[in-house]
């Protein structure tokens, strides 16, 4: 196992109603929830969480499905996997570390979550920054020729029948590293301890398996959630940061400041000199970025 985290940042593994969920936490202050994305795992904040940690309780956790954290079994509705079930772990694991009320911030699928966290538990959540992503309702809804050739892999591990399974299980090492390479453009390159330590957890039928559901689930149940939340009119409460990379999909393909404010009151944003891994590409300005919302509105 490589770490490439302070060992001021303590491991434990928190029951989550009966999911083992592998968390870290370091420094003093407000607290804040770091979640990660797709196929990485808590090591993705490891430039950022450090810097925030002069500031603030850090936590940061590996989702359901990925990292050391448990895999459960997954369902015919996909539900293990649903945002709304994910999020209700990071929930439970911020009240067993005794946070009631904390800011979030989530990167590609951990943006996901931390978004419905937000939606589901707004009296929990002061503070919500998402990076990379524009809400999935929206993706979908606005799904061109161009979202399937750069968002191919939304399809591919949506598909049933152990397809996706089979496949990258053949070769988990060379998907990790080609589809992660391919959506790196300058700036901090990626750490090779991270990358091997993103391969080792990834190696794991189990995981490849619970992050296909993952994505079942966000082409299914969550936009059923989602669709309920916009009939109802249920919008974000807490102030909302987007961070994007100016080379990614979302930042050419997307306003995303304005696409935000469809699901939220209050939002600002702003675009990053680098591609898709955000925390990991342009760290410094992330955790610049990241504190000073957090000091401005985000507690």
């Amino acid at each position: 196992m490589n770490d490439l985290l302070p060992a001021t940042f303590s491991r434990r593994t928190v029951d989550a109603d009966g999911v083992r969920i592998h968390t870290r936490v370091a420094g003093e202050g407000p607290p804040v929830l770091l979640l990660h994305g797709y196929p990485q795992t808590h090591l993705i904040w490891h430039h950022v969480a450090p810097l925030l940690a002069a500031t603030h309780t850090v936590v940061l956790t590996d989702l359901r499905g990925y990292g050391d954290s448990d895999k459960p079994p997954s369902d015919p509705g996909h539900t293990a996997y649903a945002k709304r079930t994910m999020a209700r772990d990071q929930l439970l694991v911020m009240r067993e570390l005794g946070f009631d009320r904390f800011a979030v911030a989530g990167h590609d699928r951990g943006g996901r979550v931390a978004h419905r966290l937000a939606l589901d538990h707004p009296e929990a959540v002061s503070a919500l920054a998402v990076l990379d992503i524009v809400p999935t309702r929206h993706a979908f809804r606005h799904a061109d020729a161009d979202f399937g050739r750069g968002y191919y892999h939304w399809f591919f591990l949506a598909a049933g029948n152990g397809i996706p399974e089979h496949l990258i299980g053949a070769d988990p090492d060379f998907w990790v590293r080609t589809r992660m390479g391919a959506r790196h453009h300058g700036g901090t390159p990626f750490a090779p301890a991270a990358l091997d330590e993103y391969v080792r957890c990834f190696s794991d039928p189990a995981a490849i398996h619970a992050s296909c559901e993952d994505y079942r689930a966000a082409a299914g149940i969550d936009l059923v959630h989602d669709e309920e939340d916009a009939a109802a009119g249920r919008r974000i409460a807490c102030p909302v940061l987007a961070l994007w990379g100016e080379h990614s999909f979302v930042g050419r393909h997307y306003d995303v400041p304005a696409v935000w404010r469809e699901y939220a009151d209050e939002v600002r944003g702003q675009a990053l000199p680098c591609d898709h891994y955000v925390p990991e590409e342009a760290p410094g300005r992330t955790a610049d970025l990241l504190a000073t919302f957090l000091r401005g509105g985000g507690q």
